[in-house]
């Protein structure tokens, strides 16, 4: 029995060891020597400054012998003077002969005419037959004659521009063809244009990152290729009369593939940018109106850059109206990223809406954006921060480090983790791959990452930060040049020209800075961390459009613009045709019109047959379900395209009305023999990042959480079921809402109760998936206030004399005394059980110990 006894105190002390100790720091190594590599990043870092510091030691021009400021007096310049781009700009025109002409480095053109035309024309000789613009160039960034511009300098991004998925939009092209029946598969071997992979010994990154790829690669070869064919071409609609399938490609080349680098896009109220490296380092503002003092270019015209000046890095400040800024702001990246994922209207917490409200001050209704209204609802935290877009995504994310990808998932080096770490390891502790577990196993195993003294070439151009204690390094091992280790802590150098410290999440357990909450979901909880996208519980809302219907009528014939065709119409100045006309806004191709016979063929010529009109059933932001995604982790969820297709034929007849296509049996996802819907439900980083995170109770007692849709798809009416709002005895009547044949459920519910799939979830990566049975079990926890208040207050004797005692005593049970009961509850229960346990052990040990000692007795005849 002393045994016994001693036991239990055993047990007794382990547990206060283990859960009572105060915690303690545990500081990781630094470096204890200072490497030549990062000594030379520290004399750039400081050379950079003191030229900012030391004007006289730049170089100066005289602008009055530039004659280009003959018209544009008052222009900005595409720098300050003293930034070490503008230095270069002013040497290498020095170089060709015209030390005090900036202007022609980037333009081309002839510097020495008098008259427009003749200024806006050609170039000069030393650019003609060596580096330099080779024709006079509006829009120096175009991706077609950048080589000449851009890339004297910056070699390295132009050599990788027709790799990234801005350029190539493959997985735009894939997911819109799997809403029309899944016509690529699971492939993303189309793009806009043809394309390949830069060699490998070419592209960019460490090599690390390069073997880190080529196993990702391995794993997921459909995401990436390393050669994409050409989009195909819009159909005739005599094609369409005979497989209406392909009407997707109307659709693609009319609406969807508009964002593309290659061109600059529509010219509509939100949309307005550059094209190629212009489409984000030019600033445009909503309206699309120049704002600067050039008296040359019109204020009245939309289509212009905000101010004539470069955004870029913290180094690139941009100034009009007495204000300055720096970094590339998020109004830029919004032009394009606001369709389908929706994420870079919602990082300022911009979320859709069919309504127009409030009024503005004149009693009119608010301006659309993107045409487009919207609510405001959360921004993301690091918005709140001062955050921009580019300080967590990478040059490499946006530019291509050279591989092709077909995915956003595939093409994005970036996790969370690599800033804040986790709390048992600070990012530096944290393998390569942790969190980007496309090639499993979830979560990464391997060696810390560490940190890095030295940038990778391309990222010396532009801001340098102080290396302090090391750069960190991505999730794939390509250091990040702007974001620092200090000490135990991280500082990041924002392009908005902030500086922000950061606690790693261990450093916020070891100093005991974690709220109750996070303590339960981040340490106790482990299997969070283990399993789950941070986002899953700290992105609060997501944008949720439910049901996307589709209207392409070829009996209308106005003509719209083929956006991928016109990126293969370029003119000796390097415009397309969206750039030339202006973006087509108020074209006149009548008899009357401006243009000329040749001009308006050429219009013509890219201008493709029917209309596009898209609508949907209805939006939601709360509760986005959870999915496993890419990574093999657990992630929210939205519609990604719901397609419900309806095609008019040029004859009048409907091709299809309603229809939703099937994904072959072949692919899976579910379906059985007749194949799954083709609607999907698409993993995602929805960048609605919030400090406070989702509640316990929106996960695990939400059934639309589970797939199962909202109130488990209860209160949506049959929608394969046409249905009239009408007096019963009126014959003179409309249908209110048409059927869709094929849909038996409502829109957010992808998953049964027993485990069928309804919808797709995920069309890119192999990973991606509803939640499985097993997980499900985990994650329900729906009627668990039940299993007590079954026997509240007098079903059971025990409970029943408690809910007495408190009613007489007048204990009043709020929220905070109801959880301390729980608790109290669940300790006492469990150490009942163990001490039980234990007992039981204690006993059957001594009732052994007992017989074997009547056994020895019995042997001895005692």
């Amino acid at each position: 029995m002393k045994k016994a006894i001693i036991l239990v105190l055993i047990m007794a002390a382990v547990f206060a060891i283990t859960y009572l100790d105060s915690p303690t720091e545990v500081v990781a190594p630094l470096p204890t020597e200072v490497s030549p590599e990062r000594d030379s990043l520290r004399k750039k870092y400081h050379r950079y400054a003191e030229n900012l510091n030391h004007p006289k030691d730049l170089i100066h021009i005289n602008p009055a012998n530039n004659k280009c400021l003959n018209c544009h007096k008052d222009i900005e310049p595409i720098r300050v003077a003293s930034s070490g781009m503008m230095q270069d700009i002013y040497k290498f025109a020095a170089s060709a002969g015209f030390p005090d002409n900036d202007c022609i480095v980037c333009h081309g053109g002839n510097p020495e005419a008098e008259t427009f035309d003749l200024a806006h024309e050609g170039t000069i000789e030393p650019f003609e037959k060596g580096l330099g613009p080779k024709n006079f160039y509006p829009d120096p960034g175009s991706p077609f004659i950048n080589e000449h511009t851009c890339g004297v300098c910056h070699q390295d991004q132009v050599k990788t521009q027709f790799t990234s998925l801005m350029y190539t939009e493959a997985g735009k092209i894939q997911g819109t063809t799997w809403g029309f029946g899944a016509i690529q598969g699971y492939e993303h071997n189309v793009a806009n244009t043809h394309v390949q992979e830069v060699v490998v010994h070419e592209r960019l990154g460490t090599e690390i990152y390069k073997q880190y790829m080529a196993k990702l690669k391995l794993a997921e070869p459909q995401i990436f290729p390393g050669e994409m064919s050409a989009l195909p071409e819009a159909p005739t609609a005599e094609e369409v009369n005979e497989n209406p399938q392909l009407s997707v490609y109307t659709y693609l080349r009319m609406e969807c593939q508009r964002c593309h680098t290659g061109v600059k896009g529509r010219f509509k109220e939100g949309d307005f940018r550059g094209m190629g490296c212009s489409s984000c380092h030019s600033p445009y503002s909503n309206k699309g109106y120049y704002e600067g003092d050039d008296k040359a270019i019109p204020k009245d015209e939309v289509g212009h850059m905000l101010v004539h000046s470069m955004q870029s890095t913290r180094d690139a400040e941009v100034r009009v109206h007495g204000k300055t800024y720096s970094g590339i702001p998020i109004k830029t990246c919004q032009s394009c990223h606001n369709r389908g994922r929706r994420i870079g209207v919602s990082y300022e917490g911009l979320m859709e809406t069919s309504y127009q409200s409030p009024f503005m001050g004149d009693g009119e209704k608010p301006s659309k954006i993107h045409t487009k209204s919207y609510m405001h609802l959360a921004p993301d935290v690091h918005l709140l921060k001062g955050m921009v877009c580019q300080d967590c995504h990478t040059s490499g994310d946006a530019h291509s480090y050279g591989d092709l990808s077909g995915a956003i998932q595939g093409a994005v080096e970036i996790e969370c983790e690599d800033c804040h770490g986790t709390p048992t390891k600070y990012p530096w502790e944290l393998p390569i791959g942790h969190g980007d577990e496309i090639a499993g196993p979830v979560p990464a195993q391997g060696a810390g990452r560490g940190i890095s003294d030295t940038l990778l070439p391309h990222q010396l151009y532009g801001a340098v930060n102080p290396v302090e204690d090391g750069y960190l390094i991505s999730a794939r091992g390509n250091p990040m040049g702007n974001v620092v280790r200090k000490g135990n802590k991280v500082v990041l150098h924002s392009a908005s020209g902030k500086d922000l410290g950061l606690k790693p999440l261990k450093y916020l357990v070891d100093h005991d800075e974690l709220s109750r909450e996070a303590k339960v979901a981040k340490i106790q909880t482990h299997i969070h961390m283990e399993k789950m996208e941070c986002y899953s519980c700290h992105a609060t809302w997501a944008p949720q459009c439910y049901g996307c219907h589709i209207n392409i009528d070829y009996t209308k014939n106005d003509g719209k613009p083929d956006w991928v065709q016109l990126a293969g119409i370029v003119d000796e100045h390097g415009l397309t045709p969206d750039g030339v006309y202006n973006g087509f806004k108020g074209l006149n191709l009548g008899e009357d019109s401006d243009l000329s016979k040749e001009e308006i063929a050429v219009i013509k010529g890219f201008m493709i047959t029917g209309e596009v009109s898209e609508q949907r059933s209805y939006l939601r932001w709360e509760d986005p379900p959870l999915v496993i995604n890419g990574d093999h982790r657990f992630s929210p969820a939205i519609p990604g395209c719901q397609t419900t297709v309806t095609v008019k034929g040029a004859d009048g007849k409907m091709k299809l009305l309603n229809h939703i296509f099937k994904v072959p049996s072949h692919l899976g996802e579910g379906g059985g023999e007749d194949g799954q819907l083709a609607i999907d439900m698409s993993p995602l980083q929805p960048h609605t990042i919030q400090k406070k995170a989702r509640s316990c109770e929106s996960c695990h007692t939400n059934p639309k959480t589970f797939g199962y849709g909202i109130n488990s798809g209860d209160l949506y009416a049959a929608p394969d079921s046409s249905y009239v709002a009408d007096h019963p005895l009126a014959s003179n009547v409309d249908t209110q809402f048409n059927a869709i044949p094929n849909l038996k459920m409502d829109w957010s519910r992808f998953l049964d109760e027993d485990g069928n799939q309804l919808q797709t979830v995920g069309h890119h990566f192999s990973g991606s998936r509803p939640l499985n049975k097993s997980e499900l079990r985990r994650l329900d926890r729906r009627g668990v206030c039940a299993s007590c208040h079954a026997t509240l207050p007098d079903a059971d004797l025990a409970t029943s004399l408690l809910d007495h005692v408190a009613t007489y005593a007048e204990v009043e049970i709020d929220n905070e005394f109801h959880q301390s009961i729980l608790a109290k509850s669940t300790r006492v229960t469990a150490w009942v059980q163990v001490l039980v346990a234990l007992l039981g052990f204690v006993l059957l040990a001594w009732g052994g110990f007992k017989l074997l000692k009547w056994r020895g007795r019995k042997k001895r005849g005692e």
